[in-house]
C-alpha cells in the first residue's frame, strides 16, 4: 500500500473515532430520489443532538416530529414528539401543544456525515448528510479555503483563494489553483485516494512547500498535511470560507489580482502525492 494512502487511512480512522454529526439536512439513502418524501434536519451542539423529522401520517397528511437527546458513543436515542395547534401563516399568535408520539428514534452515526436511523415500526435505514450545492467537480473548489494542520511540527495554517481552473491530472477531474499558479487542489476520482481532495503548495521554483490530502462535506473537511522538510503527517482541519461568488464569512480579500496559468510543477506534485512517491516531499 502506498505511503500516503496508508497514512491517510490511519489518520482518517483516528479522526472518526468520536465526532459530532454535521448539522444540516439529512436524507434516507433509499428514499432520496429527487421526489417529495421524508427526511431529517439534525443540529448538533456540544454533545446534544436535536432531530426534526418531516414525514407523513398514515392518512397521508404531512406532519413533523421533534426529538432531543445526548450523543453517546456516536449514537443518540430520543422520543419523537408530535405537535399540533400552533400558529399558521397569517394567524394570530398561539402556542402548539404536544400531540402524542409514535415512539423512539435512534441514530447510529458512522461518521460526521453518514449513519443509520431506526424509526418506530421500521428496521435500520442508512442516512447521509445531503449535499446539493457542491458536486464532486473542480468548480466546487472555487473560493477561499482555510487549511490548518496540527502535529509534531506545531500549528500551521494556509488561507488560499482558488479561482483559476486548469487541466486534470491522471487520477483527478480538474485542477483549481490560486491566481499566482502556485497553490492548487483537485478532486481524485481514480486510484487509492479516490473520493478525496489533494492540494499542493509550491514555490516559484516548483519545489513542494506543503501537501494536503482530505475529504470534505459541504464546507468542512479533515485529513492530513505534510511538508518538504519532514515526512511526519499532521492532522488537518479544512474550512471553506467563501463560495465561488465570494459569499461567506465577511473576510476581505483582493479579487482583482492578475491571474496566471498554474505552474507546470503544480500538476506534477499533485500526481506525485496521488502516487505516494517519496519524491513528493523532496
Amino acid at each position: 500500500m502506498k505511503k500516503y494512502f496508508a497514512a491517510a487511512t490511519i489518520i482518517f480512522a483516528n479522526l472518526s473515532y468520536a465526532f459530532m454529526p454535521q448539522s444540516g439536512a439529512w436524507g434516507i439513502n433509499s428514499e432520496t430520489n429527487g421526489k417529495p418524501g421524508r427526511g431529517l434536519v439534525i443540529d448538533a451542539q456540544n454533545g446534544i443532538v436535536a432531530v426534526q423529522m418531516y414525514a407523513y401520517e398514515p392518512s397521508g397528511q404531512p406532519t413533523f416530529f421533534l426529538g432531543v437527546g445526548e450523543l453517546k458513543d456516536n449514537s443518540v436515542t430520543t422520543t419523537l414528539n408530535r405537535y399540533s395547534g400552533g400558529r399558521s401563516f397569517g394567524s394570530s399568535p398561539r402556542d402548539a401543544v404536544e400531540a402524542g408520539s409514535p415512539g423512539k428514534l435512534k441514530i447510529r452515526f458512522t461518521s460526521g456525515v453518514t449513519g443509520y436511523v431506526t424509526l418506530p415500526n421500521e428496521g435500520e435505514l442508512a442516512i447521509s448528510r445531503l449535499n446539493f450545492g457542491y458536486p464532486f467537480e473542480a468548480a466546487s473548489l472555487k473560493g477561499i479555503w482555510s487549511m490548518t494542520s496540527i502535529g509534531s511540527d506545531g500549528i500551521y495554517s494556509d488561507a488560499v483563494l482558488l479561482s483559476v481552473p486548469g487541466e486534470r491530472t491522471t487520477n483527478g477531474n480538474g485542477l483549481m489553483s490560486s491566481a499566482d499558479g502556485l497553490f492548487g487542489c483537485e478532486h481524485q476520482i481514480k486510484g487509492e485516494l479516490a473520493g478525496s481532495v489533494i492540494c499542493a503548495k509550491i514555490n516559484s521554483s516548483g519545489a513542494l512547500q506543503r501537501g494536503y490530502i482530505f475529504v470534505y462535506s459541504v464546507n468542512d473537511g479533515e485529513g492530513i498535511a505534510f511538508n518538504q522538510y519532514s515526512p511526519a503527517e499532521q492532522m488537518l482541519s479544512v474550512r471553506r470560507l467563501t463560495t465561488d461568488k465570494g459569499v461567506g464569512t465577511g473576510i476581505v480579500y483582493q479579487n482583482t489580482m492578475d491571474e496566471k496559468e498554474p505552474h507546470p510543477e503544480l500538476y506534477k506534485k499533485i500526481e506525485e502525492i496521488a502516487q505516494g512517491g517519496n519524491s513528493s516531499i523532496k
